[in-house]
């Protein structure tokens, strides 16, 4: 394929209503990479149809369900078939949406979490395996130009050993049963059925699970957790805590909430080591605080002096023009283009000119989740994530 020809994505979802079917088609959007070709935006007809019209898409291609998407768009020249398909749907149509369409040879950019519970993911896995398609996670905030900048400063020891890591993700949207009183994006957040094992610990604490390994380095090998459900009546946690074990002797916090009256998107990151540590928010992204044992605090800016050159490559705008959400978003499609530009088969490592979330940190956070909820329901002070893991492999094989 040309280097300079737009790859030709689908859309599983996300059609007229929908918040994050629009955010991930700006961020395809930002940098030419993308075209939307076609799309199964809704299981209702009249929004699929009007969904596809406002997109300026061929109606031919609105398809009404993903299994006529897939066998269509598999029927036509090579070069003008989909390429990939982005799913972002409630989350128990993302594994057997990823797993039909690796299995029909395109790849997936999905939202996450990416499956219901870690049977599923497992299941993902396997498909993508033997596809040998590319497998892409939204977990946006790791595409942040100055969450590189963290990552990489890190990794290179600047501030010694890690000992300390610190995530929270704060929000207030639930603290009211809105998602009994016609909220949609709440009332599918909240249910068993379409939002999987966990409701804040898998709609916003995997993200804080994912951005504390991906910046720290470190995997997590043992926690001890306490899941909440605050609002009478909800079926699924809303608020999560969590004591962490790192590989390498370091110790960890991580909390979510989404009761947290009057928080908006309070997602913060702090990692310490023997000679200093950082700080960085999600809600400030273009600021690194760096903090120091022996000489002043640092402010590193984004566009400033000093950045690493992955740093400087997730930025499209000179200093103190705020970058955010969208370029971020953007920054993890540019990546996965670029993948399926070069028909790499897997991600590049973290720290690699091209890296985005896979099938590796997917795998991770439907561990962790498992691990959560088996952990907070039991009596084990600690639960391992490599036993959860093992003995759902162990299952499969049975």
């Amino acid at each position: 394929m040309s280097v300079t020809s737009k790859i030709r994505y689908g859309m599983a979802g996300g059609g007229e209503g929908a918040f994050i079917g629009a955010v991930h088609r700006m961020a395809a959007a930002i940098d030419g990479d993308y075209a939307l070709v076609c799309g199964t935006f809704s299981s209702d007809a009249g929004r699929n149809r009007r969904s596809a019209e406002a997109l300026g898409l061929d109606p031919a291609r609105a398809y009404s369900t993903l299994d006529e998407l897939l066998a269509a768009e598999a029927a036509l020249p090579e070069d003008q078939r989909m390429q990939a398909l982005a799913i972002v749907t409630p989350n128990h149509l993302h594994a057997p949406m990823a797993i039909a369409a690796l299995d029909a040879g395109f790849h997936v950019f999905s939202e996450k979490p990416m499956a219901l519970n870690l049977d599923e993911a497992l299941a993902i896995d396997a498909a993508v395996a033997r596809s040998g398609k590319l497998y892409g996670l939204a977990f946006t905030y790791s595409g942040y130009p100055l969450v590189e900048e963290a990552r990489a400063r890190v990794a290179r020891g600047d501030f010694g050993a890690i000992r300390l890591v610190q995530v929270e993700y704060s929000q207030g949207w639930l603290s009211l049963p809105i998602d009994r009183d016609g909220n949609k994006q709440a009332e599918w957040r909240t249910d068993p059925a379409r939002a999987g094992l966990g409701g804040c610990l898998g709609d916003i604490g995997t993200h804080a699970f994912q951005l504390a390994e991906h910046v720290s380095g470190l995997a997590v090998e043992e926690l001890s957790a306490e899941l909440t459900t605050h609002v009478p009546g909800r079926r699924l946690d809303d608020d999560v805590a969590a004591l962490l074990r790192f590989g390498g002797g370091a110790r960890g916090v991580l909390k979510a909430s989404q009761i947290a009256a009057g928080d908006e998107n309070g997602l913060r990151l702090r990692i310490h080591g023997k000679k200093g540590g950082l700080d960085w928010s999600q809600m400030e992204p273009n600021t690194l605080t760096l903090r120091w044992l022996d000489r002043p605090a640092e402010i590193v800016r984004a566009g400033g002096p000093g950045l690493g050159e992955g740093t400087l490559a997730r930025l499209r705008t000179p200093a103190g023009h705020p970058e955010g959400y969208i370029e971020a978003f953007a920054n993890l499609y540019q990546s996965f283009g670029r993948a399926v530009r070069m028909g790499t088969a897997t991600p590049p490592a973290p720290g690699v000119a091209g890296w985005f979330p896979g099938i590796s940190d997917g795998l991770r956070t439907m561990t962790f989740v498992e691990a959560m909820i088996e952990n907070s329901a039991g009596m084990a002070k600690w639960t391992s994530l490599a036993g959860v893991l093992d003995r759902r492999r162990a299952n499969e094989a049975v």
